[in-house]
């Protein structure tokens, strides 16, 4: 697929990775709909895109929400071509802490909304992508989701990240298979340690130390890089059914 003229829907696009994807997309003639929770941040991205963009607040893990947020999509602009699925949560928590046990209520959130909230995303747009004319190279749409490194080399106290993660790579393959018979390609990114909301979340010296132990470049990813990944993969048809890691070839240490 050409990125100009398609219609593409950027959960989490108010910040990070989402918003990095969606600015890019729009500049290269897309149509972006930003799909987060966090309205100021929302409208405001929108506004300053422009024409190519517009925000409708969504929550991925509610049915009706996301429902209503497509049913907009198709009356505004007909089509959804595209659905990159950014959003998503983060803890650090062990199972067994030096003052208490893991939270199962905090496990189960991760859950809900980086594996519920992404399936729940899929479904229900692969539904209306599955609608869409085939263009030229018989497609009819494509879905990206937002894996992680952790997912692969989780660290103490990410067993309810990873878990996530792992599940959202898990479910590329066959997700990639049951489509393709649509003409819908699943791709997954997993990226390392980039410069997002998210990661400022952990200690400075976390951070320099991930950025050291980074065979090269050695520095966190730029969100700009993992939108840069989202276009090859949208431009690449033969790109299906595959998690790409992008995290200059580190691989994470226990602790």
């Amino acid at each position: 697929m050409k990125v100009k003229g398609l219609v593409a829907v950027v959960t989490g696009g108010a910040s990070g990775l989402g918003e990095a994807t969606a600015v890019m997309l729009a500049q290269l003639g897309a149509t972006v709909v930003i799909a987060d929770r966090n309205r100021e941040k929302g409208q405001k991205l929108a506004d300053e895109i422009g024409t190519k963009a517009c925000f409708i607040e969504t929550d991925v893990t509610s049915e009706h929400s996301v429902t209503s947020m497509l049913d907009q999509v198709s009356e505004q602009f007909g089509s959804i071509h595209v659905l990159v699925n950014c959003a998503g949560i983060a803890i650090g928590e062990k199972v067994i802490g030096r003052d208490n046990i893991h939270q199962y209520e905090s496990f189960q959130n991760v859950m809900k909304v980086n594996v519920m909230g992404t399936f729940n995303m899929i479904r229900l747009a692969a539904e209306r992508m599955e609608r869409n004319d085939v263009d030229e190279q018989g497609e009819r749409g494509l879905i990206i989701n937002t894996s992680s490194i952790a997912a692969f080399d989780g660290q103490i106290g990410q067993a309810a990240y990873s878990a996530s993660k792992g599940a959202v790579a898990a479910m590329t393959l066959p997700l990639a298979r049951e489509l393709a018979r649509h003409g819908i390609r699943v791709m997954s990114i997993a990226p390392g340690l980039f410069e997002t909301p998210m990661s400022e979340k952990i200690p400075e010296s976390a951070r320099e130390a991930v950025g050291k132990q980074t065979p090269f470049p050695k520095r966190l990813g730029k969100p700009s890089e993992f939108a840069q990944l989202v276009v090859s993969i949208v431009e690449n048809t033969m790109l299906n059914g595959e998690v790409i890691r992008l995290d200059g070839a580190i691989r994470m240490q226990p602790k």
